[in-house]
């Protein structure tokens, strides 16, 4: 049975505001065709509560996800409010994510160009390449080692281990993680990295040589993106207005 204290958190003024939001960045991700199936998951720790989490229900595609579906779990993914069931796998890679790497907001799709990526040699997104790309200079991880289906703590902690402080985690033959302190700002990144993916991917089709800039340029926008994040809450809220 659910606990009274647990429900009253559920519906607190702040937790509400962040179901609006996990809500709200599902839709964008269905909107952006960045889903697939009912499959993957995005989780965000509750304010001063590091064992406790909001995450997308079992069964719902994303498109259809509002604030009244999320579900609020503890560290070992039991549910603790919400009207839905939880995927029993949901947290194996989430858990390990929030509390090895220290992550607040944490995604992880199979989204396609971002994905396809990881089925080459490199594993990963060029970040010297296009601007879009730049913005994750210094950002990125990469496990390379696929070790089939997440249905364990130990894979997720063995992903968690292999971030090593990125914020971005491209896993080979899988798909990837995106990390932020927020909502908004993982989700802006989440976008913005499939669009990079996305042209390098139309860019290395053409069969002409890739021209990258400098790393200590790509370093530099890098630095120039991350601070001067307005741009990322006006895109969530624009969202919000059409979603």
């Amino acid at each position: 049975m659910l606990s009274t204290t647990e429900q009253k958190i559920f519906v607190s003024p702040a937790v509400a505001r962040l179901r609006a939001d996990l809500a709200l960045a599902l839709r964008a991700a269905a909107h952006h065709g960045l889903s697939e199936g009912v499959c993957n998951h995005f989780s965000v720790e509750l304010p001063d509560a590091r064992d406790r989490f909001l995450i997308n229900p079992r069964g719902l595609h994303w498109s259809e996800v509002q604030a009244d579906d999320v579900v609020m779990i503890d560290l070992q993914g039991a549910r603790l409010a919400g009207r839905h069931a939880v995927e029993p796998t949901a947290m194996f890679i989430h858990a390990a994510v929030h509390r090895i790497a220290g992550k607040a907001c944490v995604m992880h799709t199979h989204m396609p160009f971002a994905t396809a990526l990881t089925l080459t040699a490199d594993r990963a997104l060029d970040t010297t390449l296009s601007q879009n790309a730049m913005r994750f200079h210094g950002r990125v991880a990469i496990d390379a080692h696929y070790n089939g289906l997440a249905l364990d703590n130990s894979e997720g902690e063995r992903i968690a281990r292999a971030m090593n402080g990125a914020d971005v985690v491209f896993l080979g033959n899988h798909g990837v993680v995106v990390c932020g302190s927020r909502v908004d700002h993982a989700y802006d990144d989440l976008y913005y990295l499939e669009r990079a993916c996305m042209v390098q991917v139309l860019a290395a089709g053409t069969g002409r040589p890739l021209l990258p800039v400098d790393a200590a340029l790509a370093e530099h926008v890098a630095a120039q993106t991350l601070g001067e994040r307005l741009q990322s809450e006006l895109f969530f809220e624009a969202l919000r207005r059409r979603l």
